[in-house]
């Protein structure tokens, strides 16, 4: 019988959502006070979560040290405090919305992780808005 496991972590990062093809207008009018040339931040709240059977001489589905270590390696200490447009290669060419920094956050992790887990990431950038992406 599967069961999910859960991690919680914070990162706080900056970023600009801007459209380099568009005009200054028009990235206004779609991206708003998002768009503004400062760069504005977040405290992010990330919430990954792993599904599978558990393992009958650990008890675990997944060692959640393990899980933490591989959150910190791969999201923590690269875009906490960063600014995400400037100090991450993932966002140079990359729209930094919350569903592109879901989706690069599932595909760093699922490199580390055996395939018969199922890997969901909720990713959260308000209190109100989030964003899921299960892969």
């Amino acid at each position: 019988m599967p069961v999910t496991v859960c991690r919680k972590e914070h990162f706080n990062a900056a970023h600009r959502l801007h459209n380099p093809a568009w005009s200054d207008e028009q990235n206004q009018r779609v991206f708003g006070k998002c768009n503004n040339p400062n760069y504005h931040g977040h405290n992010y709240e990330l919430i990954v979560r792993l599904t599978g059977e558990t393992n009958p001489e650990t008890g675990y589905v997944y060692d959640m040290k393990r899980l933490s270590d591989l959150i910190k390696r791969e999201i923590l200490d690269t875009f906490d405090h960063r600014n995400l447009n400037l100090d991450t290669e993932e966002f140079r060419q990359l729209n930094p919305t919350a569903e592109n920094i879901a989706v690069v956050i599932w595909n760093r992790l699922r490199a580390h992780l055996d395939p018969q887990l199922s890997l969901s990431v909720t990713l959260y950038e308000t209190e109100r808005n989030f964003v899921e992406y299960h892969g």
